[in-house]
C-alpha cells in the first residue's frame, strides 16, 4: 500500500538498495520490477474517473527500468479491463536487461497494442492519441536521467503536458532531475507520481514539488533490513 515517508534518497542511494537486495538477499530485479509495475497500476485505477473497462490507458515507455515499470503495469491495467496502449520509444529490439521479461510478456497479450516511434513521425499521431486517453503512465525516463532531455523525445514529454489529460508519473516526472528538482531541458508535469520505497529528494526539491503533482511511496518488498538508515 502507497505510503509516505519522511527520508529521501538520491540516485545513488537507490541503485545502492537495489544493488544490495538482489546481491546481497537475492531478490530478482524482476521482481523488484513486477511489484513497482503493480503498484502503479493499482494508483491508475484509482486515478480513473470511469470504470476500468471504459477506459484508455497511454503508458509512454522507455528502454530500461521505468519502462519495465510500464510494461507490468500494462499487464495489470490490461487484466483489469482497461483497454492499454503501450508507446515505445526505442525499437523493440533495444528494451533492455530485466525489461526484456515483461515487454516479452505483454507482447503476446493480444490485448495490448504497442506503437513504436517511428524517424519522421509526424507530431499529430501520437498527440491525438495521447489527448483521447483516460489517462497518460510516463514510464519514459527514471532516476538515471542527468542531462537535457534530447530530440525528439522531447517532444513526447511535450505531447504529453499538452495532452490535457491526468498523468501518472512512474518513481519521478520524466525529465525531473532525481537529486536536484533541476528541469533538465523539458520535464512531465504529472498529476500524481508513485515513487518506489523511499521518495527521491528531487521530488521534494526545486520544481520537483510543482511538477510531481500528489506523491505517494510504494512498498515493493525492499528488505527492511536495507532501510535503518533511511528511518527517521
Amino acid at each position: 500500500m502507497p505510503q509516505m515517508t519522511n527520508r529521501p534518497a538520491s540516485a545513488a542511494e537507490m541503485r545502492e538498495l537495489d544493488r544490495r537486495a538482489i546481491e546481497e538477499f537475492g531478490i530478482p530485479g524482476v521482481v523488484l520490477m513486477e511489484n513497482a509495475g503493480r503498484a502503479v497500476a493499482e494508483e491508475a485505477l484509482k486515478m480513473l474517473a470511469c470504470a476500468p473497462e471504459a477506459a484508455g490507458i497511454s503508458i509512454v515507455c522507455g528502454r530500461g527500468n521505468n519502462g519495465g515499470d510500464g510494461f507490468v503495469a500494462a499487464r495489470h491495467l490490461q487484466n483489469a479491463g482497461c483497454s492499454v496502449t503501450l508507446y515505445l520509444v526505442q525499437p523493440e529490439s533495444d528494451v533492455r536487461g530485466d525489461a526484456r521479461v515483461p515487454f516479452g510478456t505483454v507482447r503476446r497479450m493480444k490485448g495490448i497494442r504497442i506503437c513504436t516511434l517511428q524517424p519522421g513521425l509526424a507530431p499529430g499521431g501520437w498527440a491525438q492519441a495521447l489527448a483521447c486517453s483516460s489517462l497518460i503512465v510516463d514510464a519514459l525516463f527514471g532516476t538515471g536521467l542527468s542531462r537535457p532531455v534530447a530530440p525528439p523525445l522531447d517532444r513526447v514529454i511535450e505531447w504529453m503536458n499538452e495532452s490535457g489529460r491526468p498523468i501518472l508519473a512512474v518513481d519521478i516526472p520524466s525529465g525531473l532531475h532525481a537529486d536536484t528538482g533541476a528541469i533538465l531541458g523539458c520535464c512531465v508535469r504529472a498529476s500524481r507520481t508513485v515513487s518506489f520505497v523511499l521518495p527521491k529528494c528531487g521530488l521534494l526539491t526545486g520544481r520537483g514539488p510543482e511538477m510531481s503533482g500528489q506523491l505517494m511511496v510504494a512498498d515493493i518488498g525492499m528488505p527492511a533490513d536495507l532501510l535503518e538508515g533511511f528511518r527517521c
